[in-house]
């Protein structure tokens, strides 16, 4: 009985469970991307010093010519949603190249930061809410962060994996590298330390300074930033993704329906009145003591940022009211006759817009402001679709028109255009 005593495992706290280690599937194709990423991060470091519109239409390309053999042409071309990304972000990058215009320069970066992520989150992670729901964009960009920081042991595992076969390459890389930035760094010291060695390689001294100093930094920043990007990559090719089922809460149709039905009102009385104005002619507006010419060439700006918000509420009415409730047709009802009333303050607002070139002449706010108000016609007709046929998707009818429109914009020679109207008024 004693020895079995002795035989038991001896009392004491228990033992966490340890989390088993995550295990990277590694193969030669693997440290091919590796290297492919440490290159993309040293073009992208270098990138940034390069005049603003070759780097970003150099780094787009680049990131598309990594994708190509990271996830497999199929990924890239089986779906019609990532064809029409691909040319579109694709297009847009070569943009750059077309226009000097610093507003088009800044406004097609921030559209490429936004839609580069989707359309990446689009090759690999297939359960995913679909490209027309605005919550997508929440939802893919989180999961691209997820697997940037989620996945940093993959470049390690990647060097790692096969290192007994290339041990002495890998040696004489990892040891040239240390080699030559120490010898970049002592240099300089023992330089400061001894006239007569410093007046011996002043030359080199200062050739490392110019060049060698500023190329160590960049190599730096490519290595710190190489591991985000390859387990990136590592993830979309690798790791399936879990989402959540999402549920679409909804409301008794009343509440919206007040709402609309006051705006209507509203917009009736504001119709009305402005009606009087464009009938009357300026005598009506001497009558009461307002400039025709004032009149005329105010409140385009205004009216364009209201038709916005009553599009906001059209929108939220038709998505979030209970279809089933007995007020939902008086929603679809005062939903289109504010859609109607929205499209004729647009009219009002480019007639208005009309008079004021007329008089002053085109500029580039000006000739945006025409672009952004035949765009929101477009979104307004959408939408007044969806209050016929609430089943259809807004934003998969809007999201085209505004991604063609703006590439339709950057294909436009808008300064050329406001240069040659104020040269006609010369």
């Amino acid at each position: 009985m004693d020895q079995m005593k002795n035989a038991l495992i001896p009392e004491g706290t228990a033992k966490p469970a340890q989390k088993a280690p995550r295990i990277y599937k590694t193969t030669a194709l693997s440290r091919l991307i590796l290297a492919a990423s440490l290159a993309l991060c040293l073009l992208l470091v270098n990138a940034a010093t390069w005049p603003w519109g070759m780097g970003n239409t150099v780094t787009v390309f680049a990131w598309y010519a990594l994708l190509l053999p990271a996830m497999g042409r199929e990924a890239l071309l089986r779906r019609r949603e990532s064809r029409v990304l691909l040319a579109y972000n694709l297009l847009l990058a070569a943009s750059f190249a077309l226009t000097s215009n610093p507003w088009f320069r800044l406004w097609n970066f921030l559209a490429l930061v936004l839609l580069v992520p989707i359309h990446t989150a689009s090759l690999a992670f297939g359960d995913l809410l679909p490209w027309w729901r605005p919550a997508m964009v929440g939802e893919r960009l989180g999961l691209l962060c997820r697997g940037a920081f989620c996945h940093l042991g993959a470049a390690p595992a990647a060097i790692s994996a096969g290192r007994e076969k290339k041990s002495l390459s890998l040696s004489v890389v990892l040891g040239a590298a240390a080699a030559l930035a120490l010898v970049s760094a002592l240099l300089p010291v023992l330089a400061s330390a001894d006239a007569l060695f410093a007046a011996a390689t002043q030359g080199l001294v200062e050739f490392i300074r110019l060049h060698f100093a500023r190329e160590l930094w960049k190599l730096f920043w490519a290595l710190a930033l190489t591991p985000f990007l390859f387990g990136l990559l590592y993830c979309l090719r690798h790791v399936p993704v879990q989402t959540k089922a999402r549920t679409l809460y909804t409301v008794d149709s009343a509440l919206f329906a007040i709402i609309l039905g006051a705006l209507d009102v509203l917009y009736l009385l504001f119709l009305a009145v402005q009606s009087a104005g464009l009938f009357g002619g300026p005598e009506y507006l001497a009558q009461r003591g307002i400039s025709y010419a004032d009149w005329a060439r105010n409140g385009f700006f205004q009216m364009v940022g209201v038709t916005i918000l009553n599009l906001a509420a059209v929108m939220a009415s038709l998505t979030f009211s209970q279809q089933e409730s007995r007020g939902w047709r008086a929603v679809q009802g005062l939903s289109a006759a504010l859609v109607g009333e929205s499209l004729i303050l647009l009219a009002s607002a480019a007639w208005r817009m009309t008079l004021y070139v007329s008089a002053y002449g085109l500029s580039f706010k000006r000739f945006m402001t025409y672009w952004g108000m035949v765009m929101m016609a477009l979104f307004l007709l959408s939408a007044l679709e969806k209050t016929r046929r609430p089943d259809r998707s807004f934003c998969r009818r809007a999201l085209p028109l505004a991604l063609a429109g703006w590439l339709a914009i950057n294909c436009i020679p808008v300064d050329y255009l406001v240069a040659e109207k104020k040269n006609g008024r010369g």
